[in-house]
């Protein structure tokens, strides 16, 4: 079972590499399912045994470069520095996240990038305060989720001209003051 894991694992890698050889050339809108496998030798079938669709490739593979940097939150890292590990990543994988930023389908990265955050941010702050969420704080999380979403596109989109310290400090700083206030009482700024 774990040997089989490990296999559907490398697997995913594999089918990642070759989008992001893919994204070179053409805008995730115009990759195919047949040029992700056929970059990498495996079948139409196994791709579809492990994804969906591109779009699900291109999330699980932010996931894994993402939840990294966010695993750590509360734990040994502030908001700040995971922030800046997510954008360092980022910055590495320019090509990969320019071009997947750039996609509008259903089912993108940006959508995708949002929930993953609001729902790390409220199960982490539910957690530690031992309560549910006040509609209050809720909607302060999701505002400024949807904002720091669209400010990464923007800064991906543009060209990543601030460094990833700088964007996260930015980023930190933007949080609403009732949202940071949570955030500082329960230590993750």
């Amino acid at each position: 079972m774990a040997e089989n894991l490990h296999k559907n694992e490398k697997t995913k890698y594999r089918l990642a590499d070759s989008i992001k050889e893919c994204m070179k050339t053409k805008p995730v809108d115009k990759i195919t399912v047949q040029n992700i496998v056929d970059g990498c030798g495996v079948t139409r079938q196994t791709f579809y045994r492990n994804f969906k669709d591109k779009y699900d490739l291109i999330n699980w593979y932010f996931d894994k470069l993402v939840l990294e940097s966010f695993a750590q939150i509360g734990v040994d890292k502030t908001v700040c520095q995971s922030l800046c590990e997510k954008f360092r990543f980022i910055k590495k994988e320019k090509i990969f996240f320019t071009e997947a930023f750039r996609s509008d389908d259903y089912n993108s990265l940006k959508e995708h990038d949002f929930e993953l955050i609001t729902g790390f941010y409220t199960e982490l702050m539910t957690r530690r305060k031992q309560e549910p969420l006040s509609e209050a704080i809720q909607f302060l999380l999701e505002m400024y989720c949807r904002g720091s979403v669209y400010m990464t596109v923007k800064w991906v989109l543009s060209g990543m001209k601030q460094s990833p310290e700088e964007m996260a400090q930015s980023l930190t700083e933007a949080m609403p003051p009732g949202l940071a206030a949570v955030f500082a009482d329960i230590g993750l700024v």
